[in-house]
């Protein structure tokens, strides 16, 4: 029977979980252990990849079709609003993999809904930071020369402005996603929980932060380089390392595989 500081400790509101310092370049050994997940589930893997594929194809499928791009804005929305929820279902399969279990797709459907309250209430969260940022790169651009090929000069405001709204969001988002949706996933934790764990890693594992956010970088370039179709194998790969980064990063309990 848990005691009583157990109890206290686990509906505690807002605390931070403690964490790991890891190696800077650490994202190389959680890409590799996210391979070799992809090779014992492929068919899983390749179920939510042509998920994730799909969905980016049909926003600018329906772009191109309409002949307007009006329905980026919404179509993009919808898929913040439901990426996370996907992406936890592949968090469940690498979890029954590391835990010596055979993954299922009903079992990985289920994981959605571990704790809806926090992994909903979290997607929401990004779907309004995303909502914001458009706005605000609206308002930036009224500062764009109204006239034809404007000199670097009179561009230095817009470019200024732009690069800095933009760097701090992008790193906001990162330091709330990087850990947050594994973190309510397993603990069953609140939203606040989840969100300072993740912004406290994030800054503590400061350098292996930066490697891991350039490697998502280049593979989601490289997802849209290859028409969507990359994200097939991409997709599954992030969140099967993101699973591993996890593991690996916060104390939450001892790492398999990690030694």
């Amino acid at each position: 029977m848990p005691t009583t500081n157990t109890i206290n400790k686990n509906t505690e509101f807002a605390r931070c979980i403690e964490c790991n310092k890891v190696d800077t370049f650490a994202a190389f050994h959680w890409l590799a252990l996210a391979f070799k997940d992809m090779a014992r589930a492929p068919i899983l893997s390749l179920i939510y990849g042509v998920i994730f594929t799909l969905i980016p194809v049909a926003i600018v499928y329906s772009a191109v079709f309409t002949g307007t791009y009006l329905v980026i804005l919404p179509a993009t929305v919808a898929f913040a609003l439901i990426g996370p929820a996907f992406a936890a279902g592949l968090y469940d399969v690498a979890w029954e993999l590391e835990k010596g279990h055979k993954p299922t797709f009903a079992h990985s459907i289920k994981s959605m809904f571990r704790n809806p309250v926090g992994e909903w209430g979290f997607a929401i969260l990004l779907m309004v930071i995303m909502i914001a940022w458009m706005r605000l790169a609206a308002l930036v651009h009224a500062l764009y020369p109204s006239h034809a090929n404007p000199t670097f000069e009179e561009l230095s405001a817009f470019l200024t402005l732009g690069s800095i709204i933009g760097g701090v969001l992008l790193v906001t988002v990162f330091s709330l996603s990087a850990f947050a949706p594994q973190i309510m996933m397993e603990r069953r934790v609140d939203i606040m929980t989840a969100v300072i764990s993740s912004m406290n890693a994030v800054k503590t594992n400061f350098a292996a932060m930066v490697v891991w956010s350039i490697c998502i970088f280049l593979l989601v370039a490289i997802g849209f380089a290859t028409g969507a179709t990359g994200f097939i194998i991409i997709m599954p790969l992030l969140s099967y390392a993101s699973w591993h980064a996890y593991i690996a990063v916060i104390k939450t309990k001892k790492p398999r595989g990690y030694e």
